[in-house]
């Protein structure tokens, strides 16, 4: 079998998607990272494929349950999606209005490093070498973070990020703090997560009924 026509068993929806997604020329990004948005959270996606009709995805865990999502690229590009197919972690979307593809093929090449940032909302324990309090984070990245946090922490200053009682949410990470407002605080991890690390972390804290099977 040749290059291309692997090339496009691989993009190609199940037989069940419908004629409506495969009839359209579909376009082969490269690998982008992107994320869904739903009714159960924000999580994780990898865009494989996308054509004027809609999208099909990978996933690092089970899809929710919700028909609509929004797809957001990482450059801040946000499109209505409705889910069509679902299989082994991976999925297939139809647009819910016309869709400039030129310009989401050209977000994705324009900003290939930018990062995902997604509003997760969960409580944490900050610890330096002088004290340990509570505090909540209201967004995370695979990079770093922004949470709330009474403490007052100088920039630059190293700490300690990790789940409170031991309850294993979040693996313990390091960072620096690189800005405050108030008791607002952005810290940048010096260790930071893989993207499917990050994935399946975002699904634990929203909805980890998605990390079974």
């Amino acid at each position: 079998m040749d290059k291309a026509a692997t090339t496009a068993q691989l993009h190609d929806p199940p037989e069940q998607a419908g004629p409506e997604l495969r009839a359209a020329p579909r376009f082969t990004l490269l690998i982008r990272a992107a994320k869904l948005v739903s009714a159960q959270g924000e999580f994780v996606c990898v865009i494989r494929d996308v054509s004027e009709t809609g999208v099909s995805v990978r996933l690092f865990h089970g899809l929710p349950s919700c028909k609509q999502f929004e797809l957001h690229m990482p450059a801040g590009g946000a499109y209505l999606i409705n889910r069509v197919w679902n299989r082994d972690n991976e999925a297939g979307f139809a647009f819910a209005d016309s869709v400039d593809v030129a310009k989401l093929i050209h977000e994705s090449a324009e900003y290939p490093k930018r990062g995902l940032r997604l509003g997760l909302c969960f409580p944490v324990k900050i610890s330096t070498l002088t004290q340990t309090c509570e505090a909540v984070v209201e967004n995370l990245s695979q990079q770093g973070a922004r949470f709330e946090c009474p403490a007052l922490l100088a920039i630059d200053q190293t700490v300690r990020i990790e789940a409170p009682d031991a309850s294993g949410a979040m693996r313990e990470v390091r960072a620096k703090v690189r800005w405050r407002r108030e008791q607002n605080y952005g810290v940048v991890f010096d260790d930071t997560f893989a993207l499917g690390e990050f994935a399946r972390l975002a699904a634990r804290l929203q909805a980890p009924a998605l990390l079974e099977g």
